[in-house]
């Protein structure tokens, strides 16, 4: 508990309610480089144009689009705000014999640890497992994040139960279960996450799993 506490996007993770998303902190996301429609810079200049904060591209299996928006920052004069962007990425595993997806945020790219997770391809084997990419993310000193917990086929509650007994770090509590127009967290289903959770201490983080053109939304 007290290595997670001293990773710099706990502080904003603490202050993540169900108001925070989409407009201020969005910590799922995704870009051409996995399943989204979005290129990277596009992503970026609209998150900026929102007023976001803090952000996450969490593609499918790629760090592409996170190495793309930082050499575009360096090579390009910036003269409007961007906000802050953390290493992401979302990695599927099996988990109670359940496929999930488990999401890592703020580590350390070139970390051998997490090079198994970010070449484009489905984790195999012994990687498969989410003890193993729990371990990997937290080698590469990030967090692990079980995402949007109330989309398997396996209760909520016991999912979240296994992956904390594997040390996971928090879980996607706000999220919009209903595919809004426009992105709101399902209040009913989200606040008896967030209650479940908080026996755990958990980290509570939220994301518009953005897949189209506008991070308004789904």
């Amino acid at each position: 508990m007290s290595d997670r506490l001293k990773h710099p996007l706990v502080k904003v993770i603490y202050n993540i309610n169900q108001y925070s998303c989409p407009l201020n902190i969005n910590l799922h996301m995704h870009t051409i480089y996995s399943d989204g429609s979005l290129d990277p810079i596009s992503l970026l200049k609209q998150a900026s144009k929102l007023g976001l904060q803090h952000f996450a591209i969490t593609d499918h299996h790629s760090i592409t689009a996170y190495k793309l928006i930082n050499s575009w920052k360096q090579e390009n004069n910036i003269n409007f705000f961007l906000p802050q962007i953390w290493s992401g990425i979302e990695i599927s595993c099996i988990l109670k014999n359940c496929l999930v997806h488990i999401i890592g945020l703020g580590f350390d790219i070139a970390s051998p640890a997490i090079s198994p997770y970010i070449n484009n391809e489905a984790s195999i084997g012994l990687s498969l497992r989410a003890e193993n990419v729990i371990k990997a993310i937290k080698l590469a000193n990030g967090l692990s994040i079980l995402a949007h917990p109330a989309r398997y086929r396996i209760d909520y509650k016991k999912l979240i139960d296994e992956a904390y007994l594997l040390g996971i770090n928090g879980v996607e509590v706000w999220y919009d279960y209903s595919f809004s127009s426009n992105w709101k967290p399902s209040e009913l289903i989200c606040n008896s996450i967030d209650n479940y959770i908080s026996r755990y201490n958990l980290l509570k983080t939220c994301g518009t799993d953005t897949h189209g053109y506008s991070l308004l939304r789904r």
